[in-house]
């Protein structure tokens, strides 16, 4: 069993995949960013008497993320993320940095602080959640889609460094990305709301606003999923797998989907 330190586990995904690997018999240090958040996941800890430790981590907070030094850690994943949404021609440049700041700049930092323990004991995996929207992206959904893109390139980069290390050093620290598809948590339709708060008055699209609307809410009804298994079943097998992939996807339909579009040029 490892040790797994996750972020952004409070709700959403990274909530359930935390509990589900804590169930498994891993000791999970589980890192929300609301108080709030901790009384339900802690219930489940003590109820089921698991090796579940939940705390708050801000990472864009630098006290908070040099946290992670604290731990001995087998398995860090990256799952922390929020997003944002809005037309490139006129979105707010300071919507895009909000995201960029979380979604790679902290993120980075989060995994170079991992790394320092695992590269010191030569042993780790890092896992990022990235999104299949880093990989196609989604009109209007820019910010949140090209926060992902960055954090696939890293991912590539950090893998072939790592082998490198590995090879050199005699390390075995393995990068792995989990590309979740649609599945409804909420944080899509949150994050397409968004750009409401400014786009049906200072955009170019305020005559179009609720045509947008009205189309992108039947597109997601169509490709969210629930439940979540498909996707907790990547987290578990990034954690477990002996020789673990680099890219973990879910749904398969829609991992499907986007490796015909990106043969077509998409």
């Amino acid at each position: 069993m490892s040790n797994v330190f996750i972020t952004g586990s409070g709700s959403g995904l990274g909530k359930e995949a935390a509990i589900v690997l804590a169930r498994r018999g891993h000791c999970v240090y589980a890192s929300v960013h609301y108080e709030d958040e901790i009384e339900s996941m802690q219930k489940i800890a003590t109820e089921e008497k698991l090796d579940f430790h939940i705390f708050k981590l801000d990472i864009l907070k630098p006290e908070d993320r040099n946290m992670i030094l604290n731990y001995d850690i087998d398995a860090f994943i990256c799952n922390a993320a929020i997003g944002d949404s809005g037309s490139v021609i006129d979105i707010p440049i300071n919507r895009i940095e909000n995201v960029f700041e979380t979604n790679i700049f902290a993120n980075l930092q989060t995994i170079q602080l991992a790394l320092k323990n695992m590269i010191s004991r030569k042993n780790g995996r890092i896992i990022i959640v990235s999104s299949l929207v880093g990989r196609i992206p989604f009109p209007f959904l820019s910010p949140y889609c090209a926060s992902k893109f960055a954090l696939e390139g890293f991912g590539i980069c950090l893998k072939n460094e790592l082998k490198l290390l590995n090879k050199l050093s005699g390390t075995n620290i393995s990068v792995s990305l989990i590309e979740p598809g649609a599945y409804a948590t909420g944080f899509n339709k949150e994050n397409i709301e968004k750009k409401y708060e400014w786009m049906q008055s200072k955009s170019y699209f305020v005559p179009y606003s609720e045509f947008i609307r009205k189309n992108e809410t039947k597109i997601w009804n169509f490709l969210e999923q629930k439940p979540y298994d498909s996707i907790i079943r990547k987290y578990i097998h990034a954690v477990e797998d002996t020789c673990p992939h680099f890219r973990y996807t879910a749904p398969w339909w829609q991992a499907f989907g986007v490796q015909l579009g990106r043969i077509f040029g998409m």
